[in-house]
């Protein structure tokens, strides 16, 4: 992969997770020392870390509990090797979670924070907001 722009790089990752990429798709992106920290939220009440394998792991797992994820990019801000995201992050669910049936959309308001060294992500910090149906 050639280094691309801090911006480019966090835009082109959050495209290969809406066209479905699993690990495969989105390694490119990730730095091998690679961390992601999720701040505490309605489906990680305690929050989580995880390191490059976990986060691949993941991508791949995800498409047995979401499908046709997307993310509405509301705003972007750029210091240096700093990409901040504001998002709404939407996909269908695949199984029940806790608050969501299947087939339902599960959204979030989606606040995220990159550092991009040589055109690859090397840790990133979510501060995920669920909406919850009306139901739950």
């Amino acid at each position: 992969m050639t280094s691309r722009a801090p911006l480019d790089c966090v835009l082109a990752l959050l495209r290969a997770i809406e066209g479905g990429g699993g690990a495969a798709e989105i390694a490119p992106f990730l730095a091998e020392d690679y961390t992601l920290s999720e701040a505490p939220h309605l489906l990680a009440p305690a929050g989580a870390t995880r390191n490059r394998a976990e986060a691949l792991a993941g991508a791949d797992a995800a498409h047995q509990v979401v499908s046709g994820q997307r993310f509405e990019v509301r705003r972007t801000t750029c210091e240096g090797n700093r990409v901040v995201v504001e998002a709404e992050w939407s996909a269908t669910l695949l199984m029940a979670l806790p608050h969501w049936d299947t087939g339902e959309v599960i959204r979030a308001r989606v606040a995220s924070v990159f550092e991009v060294r040589d055109g690859r992500v090397v840790s990133q910090d979510s501060y995920d907001c669920y909406f919850t149906p009306p139901h739950a």
